[in-house]
């Protein structure tokens, strides 16, 4: 498989993945479990939501705009569930139409930006793509726990999943 359709296939999963944990039961939630601190690294669902955004959000302007957004990592874009959902749900679809136009070679080249902190930062291009999707992974990881820990169903989220999916679609 080349890394183009390697990375497409990430870009898919990270929207089916993203949709099912939405779709979960965050809009379950009563207001006092969504604000909630329940031990995350950006302690409650609403922030780690948010923090999804945040970064989806950088990371696409890195990659596909050439601009490195600085924005703390725990900015809270949108205040309302509703809001935040809706937005990142949208954000996470911008990764496969991107991903289409690019020539094979870019996976092997770097990805130049600024950090925060005002870093100047270059790495491999493939590895730090590979980055965008596992951190996402990461964090939607973590947010199942809390459902769980809520006595909430969390969504099945394995990769192997969507690809089985396909795998009877095709």
């Amino acid at each position: 498989m080349s890394l183009a359709n390697y990375f497409a296939s990430l870009a898919r999963y990270h929207v089916w993945a993203t949709q099912k944990l939405i779709a979960s039961n965050l809009d379950g939630l009563s207001d006092a479990d969504w604000h909630r601190d329940c031990g995350l690294f950006f302690h409650s669902v609403h922030n780690t939501v948010n923090h999804l955004l945040v970064t989806d959000t950088i990371w696409f302007a890195r990659f596909a705009e050439g601009k490195s957004l600085r924005m703390p990592l725990d900015t809270v874009l949108h205040a309302q569930r509703a809001d935040v959902c809706n937005a990142l749900a949208t954000a996470v679809t911008r990764w496969s139409p991107w991903l289409s136009t690019l020539p094979p070679e870019r996976f092997d080249g770097e990805l130049a930006y600024t950090r925060n902190n005002g870093d100047e930062v270059r790495i491999p291009f493939a590895p730090a793509l590979g980055h965008v999707f596992n951190h996402a992974t990461h964090h939607r990881g973590q947010l199942t726990a809390a459902l769980t820990a809520m006595v909430q169903p969390g969504p099945v989220l394995d990769w192997v999943y969507l690809l089985q999916q396909e795998a009877r679609s095709s």
